[in-house]
């Protein structure tokens, strides 16, 4: 009788048990299922409520770049100046061209020995002492600057000098010879150190007295 009533009481808990489990055993606490508790890959995004992983819950490097909104970015701390820069081939809103130095060298001749590119002789050493050069471009905005250049291998040593230099279109000089006053010409006075004109006379210098000597043109200002 007893070995019958013990095999029953058996047949009851085994029953227990598969009900349990055959309905889902609940799990004692509050949200206490563990990573331990859930297989890989068994959860998706569509799982997951918004914000509700934070970055403490996200391995390093496991977030790829796609899979970020941009929008939600902040800008990079060192590209801030760079929305803020003019363009890249202008210092100051001016363009390189603007900003360039151009040069000739003139010869005792009065002529161009050699140049950056876009000066013409318009009278030089011919009506006087001076020389005038074409430099192209409207130059009475621009920095001008001459000088003397060092020569002695052609029998009449030059090695020092002084020059004056302006802009013929200016208000505050006259430039005398024909075809000269105008805004894109530069005057040239070369002087010896004392002021005095090179060669003998007070004219036009003889091409043995006469100097070689660098113009310069910089960007304009404005």
């Amino acid at each position: 009788m007893a070995s019958s009533r013990s095999r029953s009481v058996g047949a009851v808990l085994a029953a227990s048990v598969l009900a349990a489990g055959l309905l889902g055993a609940s799990l004692p606490g509050k949200n206490s299922v563990t990573s331990n508790d859930i297989g890989k890959g068994e959860i998706g995004k569509s799982e997951l409520r918004t914000d509700s992983v934070g970055k403490s819950e996200l391995r390093t490097g496991s977030v790829k770049g796609d899979e970020v909104d941009e929008s939600t970015l902040g800008q990079v701390p060192s590209a801030l100046r760079a929305d803020s820069a003019a363009a890249a081939d202008a210092v100051g809103g001016k363009s390189a061209a603007a900003l360039d130095t151009r040069w000739a060298l003139i010869a005792e001749n009065g002529t161009i020995e050699r140049q950056t590119g876009g000066f013409t002789i318009v009278n030089c050493f011919t009506a006087n002492a001076n020389c005038y050069i074409d430099a192209g471009e409207d130059v009475t905005n621009n920095g001008l600057h001459a000088q003397i250049a060092v020569a002695n291998t052609d029998g009449s040593s030059v090695l020092s000098g002084e020059t004056g230099v302006a802009p013929c279109g200016a208000t505050f000089v006259l430039c005398a010879p024909t075809g000269t006053e105008a805004t894109g010409v530069i005057v040239v006075a070369p002087r010896e150190s004392d002021g005095s004109p090179f060669g003998a006379g007070t004219g036009a210098p003889a091409v043995a007295d006469a100097p070689r000597f660098y113009v310069f043109v910089t960007g304009s200002e404005g």
